[in-house]
């Protein structure tokens, strides 16, 4: 219903009460806004009780007020411009203490990235990408972060890993040139979705590859081209993208493909850390005393 949700309640405006009506109205001008209001929050703005507004998403067809403020937020998904992401950052922390706020809210993306997740998708894709002739990575802006998180990884666990250079859209088809059946496209991308990841996956697609999409939605673009879709929830609320639950989902992946590999993976690390070790990669640190 989410498509729809202005036009229903522009449908239901006769029908509403006075004070359904002040809620429907600020709710049509400042939908950005509203979508991350509690019910609370919403009738303190307004000047009407919680309980108005938990009657109002009934009243347009939802089971409550959660249901109309997931509405909400999947309808401006892709809307909201970095100057609004900031403006709902001041409505929603207001004065109160950022950093228990901030780390709450990433808990709750954690928490939530699990309730939702799909089993039956992550096991599919950790056998996908087990398979996969090449593995190529893409995520693009903020996202970049998790795509070189997981090339990290991957690097050491297959010969097969490129990490797609997104600087420029040459770029990126150049590296994809071969791409084809047996190869595995992860596509990383949170709204605002990248149309450069999505073109990517879609080339990939066209060429016989599967693709494995992180996102945060099943109603992203990229879903529409995806063979697995692992959805993990990413706070948009904020001028900088919480990454903490796809952060936490691409630490899962790793970790399962490991298991699956473990007897090869120990061989491995065993090698590596004799390198390690060689080069003096990495600082040692004092013993206490």
């Amino acid at each position: 219903m989410s498509g729809n949700l202005l036009s229903a309640i522009n449908n239901a405006m006769p029908k509403l009460s006075k004070g359904q009506k002040v809620i429907a109205n600020y709710i049509l001008e400042n939908y950005d806004k509203a979508a991350f209001m509690t019910a609370s929050q919403l009738g303190k703005t307004v000047e009407v009780s919680e309980s108005t507004v938990v009657r109002f998403a009934v009243e347009i067809g939802y089971d409550g007020y959660p249901g109309l403020q997931k509405a909400l937020q999947e309808m401006i998904r892709n809307r909201l411009t970095a100057v609004q992401r900031m403006e709902v950052t001041n409505t929603r922390l207001g004065n109160t203490d950022v950093l228990q706020k901030v780390i709450q809210n990433d808990l709750n993306a954690v928490k939530t990235t699990l309730e939702t997740i799909d089993p039956k998708a992550f096991e599919q894709s950790v056998k996908a990408i087990i398979g996969a002739k090449k593995i190529y990575i893409i995520g693009v802006r903020s996202a970049a972060a998790l795509a070189h998180f997981l090339n990290f990884y991957f690097t050491h666990i297959f010969e097969n890993v490129l990490n797609i250079d997104t600087a420029c859209n040459s770029v990126v088809f150049e590296q994809l040139l071969r791409v084809g059946p047996g190869d595995v496209l992860i596509a990383i991308t949170f709204s605002r979705y990248s149309s450069r990841t999505y073109k990517a996956a879609t080339f990939a697609k066209q060429n016989g590859a599967t693709v494995v999409a992180i996102t945060d939605s099943k109603q992203a673009p990229i879903c529409k081209v995806a063979d697995h879709a692992l959805i993990a929830k990413s706070d948009m609320a904020s001028f900088v993208d919480s990454l903490v639950g796809p952060l936490s989902l691409a630490n899962a992946l790793i970790v399962a493909i490991g298991m699956e590999k473990k007897e090869e993976i120990a061989a491995i690390y065993e090698r590596l850390e004799a390198i390690w070790d060689e080069y003096d990669v990495y600082q040692k640190a004092e013993p206490d005393g």
